[in-house]
């Protein structure tokens, strides 16, 4: 069997998928067996059979039942049933069977129309096996006496081709009509006697034109009667009547009319159907007294729109004649439009393009004329379109981009719609699940984190926790958390700090110390499971807290060597009010754990000395008497402002200058004036001994603590006793960094009284201090220099030098 192989159509070749224009057609016997091989469909699509396996082709049809199936290894088209051609199509001429080759990826289909052969597979068959006639004996040779044809269900040269008499006699012969429908007649030849042969027997014969051919059979009883030699007459020879698809059961649809020229029972008529195969006549009556046909069942116009009947009408005298019935069933909009889907794809990627075929489907109306002609459209959809592919199919193509996190499913309605009045409708349905495509990074809540932590922490400290949503699914949504370098990958990242990857809590390794590192800054990653992944990240400023650990440190007087504390020198002539000296100490904490206070714990005599709360300065709270002793010992209590305090005490030496303790001096002479220079210069001598005293007690602090450092530094920790430096640095902060003072003792002549000057304190600039957290990428921070306060105390001296200034702070 022989394909009609057809070409492609241009449009299709220009972005729709591949459709052919004109059917592949074949041809096929009917009543072949299941298997048969019908055609090599795959290389007439011209396609390889790999093709069809690896794009899963099938076959679709309208209709929804399989006659054919296909051969994926093979690519040949078989039977999938047994093809009876008289059932699918009855008498009709041609009997062709349509239906699509469909292939994926990308979507293609090829029209196919399959031709059924008819073969002799049926006998020819007369309406009734035996049939009866009264033949007056009057009758004149040339008399016609009409006989139900035989039927045969096969078309063509396999239809009844001819009919005979068996056993041939000399009374009657055959004669076939030919007018719109074939009618057999019993011709006579020769008159009748009844007296003679009052009755006869003979076979009627139809044969097929098949090979080998086929026969029906029925037999004619032949009853010889006196005179009744008129015959009825129907008025007309063919009868048309029209009906509507849907009128009711027991409707009229016409009347047929007979006459008989006869009276009495010979003119007595009574009609009936004479040709019985088939269906036909169960959906009609005939009224056999008034010759009326109704309607039996129900009609419908698309199974058969046209039915062909034949009426018999017989007298009292068992005369008879025949007229052919015509009735056209008229359509009615009674069938609301099918939609058949061949090829639905779902779910569907949210980054296909516009374009996309997503379902292809089949739209057909049984009904005809304007009933039949449909509409299709899309109920408020703007992300899908309607385009046509072939004759009645439809594609569904999306027109825009889809997003899943805007709206994961689309019901997508298409409505066909005839033209009938009024016009039905019919909907279905596409679900079109949009599948998810990594296509979104994961979003922090918030642009940047701050996190505070207490110093002195416990290891792996939970501190706070980021948080970040991704708008995708599935694996594509799953989060996890990192810390990454901030500089780059070439950079560690912080070992301080870690992040659970699920649930994005921040943790803090190792205990801190905020003397040294008060901040740090890392950034946590969130990336999704997607291929290839997506991330984002955020700042996490972490802010250590101080904690009051810190003691207040004393730097003077200075008790951190083993030298004896130098001696305050007081003269005879000092005034309450007189500064003494001034304890200087810094708290290594900050804010209000490093604000300190002073007050005196023990002194020798605890009136004559008064420290201030805020400054620490020493001063006299009264002149001095003789009554006092000359070595005055004070210990100072040095206090800070934490949660709880803590507190370290500073001792001093006072020496009380002997002298006198009036007001004035009285009037010396000149030898007096020579032990006045004396004394002078020994108090000088004695002024820079003690100095030179507390600038060496001052180095070896300073070399002591430089010592401590260095053996610190040489292991791997990251926290311990604070430098000297950053002692200073927040001694500076808080306002309790100590200046270099000048003290100038000076004894004037000729005024009879001794002056002792405590002077006003030099103020050097401090350098900026510069301080680095040095650890897990953290800025570092620069502190400007803070000025420093001496407390209420102001005093004037020309000619103030700074006599001992501690380097580094």
């Amino acid at each position: 069997m022989a394909a009609a192989r057809q070409v492609l159509c241009l449009w299709a070749l220009l972005g729709v998928p591949r459709v052919r224009c004109e059917p592949i057609r074949y041809s096929v016997a009917e009543e072949g067996e299941s298997g048969s091989v019908v055609a090599d469909v795959a290389e007439d699509a011209g396609l390889a059979p790999a093709q069809l396996s690896a794009r899963r082709a099938r076959i679709a049809s309208p209709a929804g039942r399989q006659h054919f199936r296909l051969e994926r290894g093979s690519g040949r088209l078989v039977v999938a049933e047994r093809l009876d051609r008289e059932e699918m199509c009855g008498r009709s001429r041609t009997c062709t069977l349509a239906f699509e080759l469909l292939l994926a990826d990308p979507l293609q289909f090829f029209p196919i129309e399959v031709s059924v052969e008819d073969i002799n597979d049926h006998s020819p068959v007369f309406p009734d096996e035996r049939v009866t006639f009264k033949i007056p004996e009057t009758s004149d040779p040339g008399s016609r006496f009409p006989v139900g044809a035989a039927q045969d269900l096969d078309i063509g040269s396999n239809d009844i081709q001819a009919y005979s008499i068996i056993p041939e006699n000399e009374y009657f012969t055959v004669f076939i009509q030919s007018e719109n429908e074939k009618f057999i007649e019993l011709v006579l030849e020769k008159p009748l006697d009844r007296e003679e042969q009052p009755e006869m027997d003979f076979t009627l014969v139809a044969t097929d034109g098949g090979s080998p051919p086929r026969t029906g059979s029925t037999q004619i009883h032949i009853v010889v009667l006196d005179i009744n030699d008129n015959a009825p007459i129907f008025t007309q020879k063919l009868y048309i009547g029209h009906v509507l698809e849907n009128a009711p059961e027991g409707s009229v649809v016409l009347r047929v009319v007979a006459n008989d020229a006869d009276e009495g029972f010979n003119g007595d008529i009574s009609y009936q159907f004479s040709q019985s195969v088939g269906h036909r006549h169960s959906l009609f009556t005939i009224n056999s007294k008034t010759g009326e046909i109704g309607i039996a069942k129900p009609l419908d116009f698309e199974t058969e729109k046209k039915h062909k009947l034949t009426v018999q009408a017989v007298d009292g005298g068992g005369l008879s004649s025949m007229c052919n019935v015509i009735v056209e069933v008229l359509d009615v909009n009674d069938n609301a439009p099918e939609i058949v889907v061949s090829s639905f794809n779902s779910p569907l990627p949210e980054n296909v393009e516009p374009g996309t075929v997503i379902a292809l489907f089949a739209v057909r109306d049984q009904d005809s004329g304007v009933n039949g002609e449909i509409t299709c459209a899309l109920e408020e959809q703007l992300s899908f379109s309607l385009r046509p592919a072939f004759k009645n199919y439809y594609e569904l193509v999306t027109v825009s981009t889809l997003d899943r996190e805007e709206r994961a499913q689309h019901m997508v309605v298409v409505t066909a719609a005839d033209a009938g009045s009024p016009p039905l409708t019919s909907t279905h349905t596409f679900s079109v699940d949009i599948s998810d495509v990594n296509d979104n990074a994961p979003a922090f809540n918030q642009t940047s984190y701050t996190m505070y932590v207490h110093e002195n922490n416990a290891p792996a400290l939970l501190v706070g926790a980021v948080k970040a949503t991704d708008a995708d699914a599935g694996p594509n949504a799953k989060v996890s958390y990192s810390v990454v370098p901030a500089r780059g990958p070439e950079e560690e990242p912080c070992s301080c700090v870690s992040v659970n990857s699920e649930s994005g809590g921040v943790f803090v390794l190792r205990p801190l110390d905020y003397e040294q590192l008060r901040q740090l800054e890392v950034v946590v990653s969130a990336a999704d499971a997607g291929s290839p992944p997506l991330s984002s990240s955020v700042s996490v400023r972490l802010l250590v807290v101080d904690e009051n650990d810190n003691a207040p440190l004393v730097l003077h007087p200075s008790a951190q060597d083993s030298s004896p504390p130098s001696s305050e020198l007081v003269p005879a002539g000092a005034e309450a009010g007189d500064l003494v000296s001034k304890v200087v100490a810094v708290d290594a904490d900050s804010g209000q754990n490093s604000w300190l206070s002073y007050q005196l714990l023990r002194a020798t005599e605890p009136g004559l000395f008064a420290v201030g709360a805020q400054s620490g300065e020493v001063r006299l709270r009264r002149p001095p008497t003789e009554r006092d002793a000359a070595k005055q010992k004070l210990v100072v209590l040095v206090r800070d402002n934490g949660r709880p305090p803590l507190s370290a005490t500073a001792a001093l030496s006072v020496l009380l200058v002997p002298g006198s303790w009036d007001a004035q001096l009285p009037q010396q002479s000149p030898a007096a004036g020579e032990d006045d220079g004396s004394l002078t210069t020994s108090l000088i001598i004695a002024l820079v001994f003690v100095s030179l005293l507390f600038l060496l007690s001052a180095a070896a602090f300073v070399a002591c603590k430089v010592c401590k450092r260095k053996e610190l530094s040489s292991g791997p920790v990251l926290y311990g006793a604070s430098s000297v430096q950053s002692y200073v640095a927040d001694g500076a902060a808080a306002g309790t960094l100590p200046h270099a003072y000048c003290y100038e003792v000076s004894l004037t002549t000729g005024s009879g009284n001794s002056e002792f000057k405590f002077l006003k304190p030099v103020l050097p600039s401090l350098p900026a201090q510069h301080c680095s957290t040095g650890v897990g990428g953290a800025h570092a921070e620069e502190f400007p220099p803070v000025p420093v306060t001496m407390g209420d105390a102001d005093f004037e001296s020309p000619g103030m030098q700074s006599v001992a200034q501690l380097n580094g702070f």
